[in-house]
């Protein structure tokens, strides 16, 4: 007695022989086809219990294929199998209304189980998802870790539930929630972003859920919180594990609720917002200790994500580090290669930093670099450096900085001499550097702070220190030009 039927459509023979064997032995009855033309004859013959269908034929595109087929035989399980593991190739399978995605090379026994689970009619209904191209996605890697991230955000980005992600610094955890947010329903609405690590401890409830006017000293004007700036979209709660335990019992009413009111206020404001959390701490650590309230912790946590460490998957370095050289190109950077023994250098690095720390070099490297090939040796001198040098051949910052000490010896010559001048002398230097920095970015603080090499909450906090608006950066560019 069989299990079930099962079609397999996949052009490599030695797949569809594989797959045949595994699954005979759990007595299913298999089918085979090596071409979409080839499984439409198969179905013809007989609708199976289980499709499993590769995304590259000979003469179509599998996952194409699928929402027609769906349509004709709308119960009928279908299990994607594809070589192109890519976030993107994750979420058109979940679009096109698949049972279950699966990146090659598979695991056996895990299409086995996958197979198993649709017998039983474990089966997800397609969402409402956009289906972007590759070049448009925030995250990049092939290795099997990632593929398990894709696979989550894949599911998770037809619906409202709350996303926990958990990351050691530098791993991606907003580019993951930014992920999450532009593939799905609420694309068009704020992502709104908040590092809970930022703020005042004082500051944070007003933060989050605004504040009226005379509410507190200093409080001269209504401002809306993030919660009222993020309606209808997604509210990005970072570094969540630094929350004070105050404000966590107010967001665990908000979650339980869904209702709110600003600080100062009367009026319960409706919480129409999706959360995805972040921490590069251990949250259940946190709970065990008590810093950490363990029902919002469970609140929180309904999908975890957990993104592996750039040394847990090096076999994605040599893609970030290329993907990376490109976009430096695009900002203008000279074009740099890397030689064979630069990506094996590069991969036997253990980047505590992660995927940021990446980055950086690659940029570094782009600005820094004189050749256009780029050996082991310069990535050795590189990561031995603890900052980009400034290079010694270029004398306009140097003459502007001796311009501005013999400016300051006429002006205020107790200035060199009262323990400031170090940190006067980089914020005159900063200050127009990041301005400029927007204005050739459009007043994208993202692209700015890639360019910069900072991050992109250090980027903020200056400009709130110094007060930068949109329009001064936009004569700031007009004076770079």
């Amino acid at each position: 007695m069989t299990s079930g039927r099962v079609l397999v459509c996949d052009d490599d023979a030695a797949i569809r022989t594989v797959v045949s064997q595994a699954l005979r032995r759990k007595s299913y009855d298999v089918t085979l086809a090596g071409s979409l033309a080839e499984l439409r004859a198969a179905l013809r013959r007989g609708a199976p219990d289980v499709l499993i269908t590769d995304v590259v034929l000979p003469d179509g595109d599998g996952l194409q294929f699928v929402p027609a087929l769906l349509a004709e035989h709308p119960r009928l399980p279908v299990v994607v199998l594809s070589a192109q593991n890519t976030l993107s190739t994750a979420v058109r399978a979940t679009e096109a209304g698949a049972f279950e995605y699966l990146p090659k090379p598979f695991d056996l026994d895990t299409l086995t189980a996958a197979v198993g689970a649709a017998m039983a009619g474990l089966r997800r209904g397609p969402g409402d998802v956009l289906a972007p191209s590759d070049e448009n996605l925030p995250l990049i890697g092939r290795s099997p870790a990632m593929q398990d991230v894709y696979r989550v955000i894949a599911r998770v980005v037809s619906n409202d539930l709350t996303v926990l992600i958990s990351g050691e610094s530098g791993t991606g955890k907003e580019l993951v929630a930014r992920a999450i947010h532009d593939l799905g329903p609420r694309r068009r609405a704020p992502f709104v972003a908040l590092n809970m690590a930022a703020i005042p401890r004082d500051l944070i409830e007003a933060e989050l859920f605004g504040h009226e006017r005379g509410a507190f000293t200093g409080a001269q004007a209504r401002v809306a919180g993030k919660f009222e700036q993020a309606a209808g979209g997604t509210l990005f709660l970072d570094e969540i594990g630094d929350m004070p335990t105050d404000a966590q019992t107010r967001l665990l009413r908000v979650l339980q609720s869904g209702e709110f009111t600003t600080v100062g206020g009367a009026r319960t404001i409706r919480a129409d917002v999706r959360i995805v959390a972040a921490t590069n701490k251990d949250l259940a650590a946190q709970v065990a200790s008590g810093s950490f309230r363990e029902d919002l912790f469970y609140r929180l946590n309904v999908v975890p994500v957990a993104l592996p460490a750039l040394r847990e998957r090096r076999d994605d370095v040599a893609l970030l580090a290329r993907h990376f050289l490109e976009r430096a190109v695009a900002d203008g950077l000279p074009r740099k290669l890397l030689d064979d023994d630069a990506v094996a250098a590069l991969r036997a690095h253990d980047w505590p930093g992660n995927v940021r720390e990446l980055e950086n070099l690659m940029r570094r490297l782009a600005a820094l670099s004189r050749d256009e090939w780029i050996g082991a040796a310069e990535i050795a001198r590189l990561l031995g450096q603890a900052a980009a040098p400034v290079p010694a051949d270029d004398p306009g910052i140097a003459a502007a900085v001796l311009a501005r000490l013999d400016a300051l010896a006429r002006e205020a010559p107790a200035a060199l001499d009262d323990g400031t001048l170090y940190d006067r002398v980089i914020a005159e230097v900063e200050r127009p550097l990041i301005a400029a920095m927007l204005a050739r970015h459009g007043g994208n603080q993202l692209r700015a702070a890639r360019a910069l090499g900072i991050n992109r909450n250090t980027l903020r906090k200056r400009l709130d220190e110094w007060g930068i608006m949109t329009e001064e950066v936009r004569q700031t560019g007009r004076g770079a030009r």
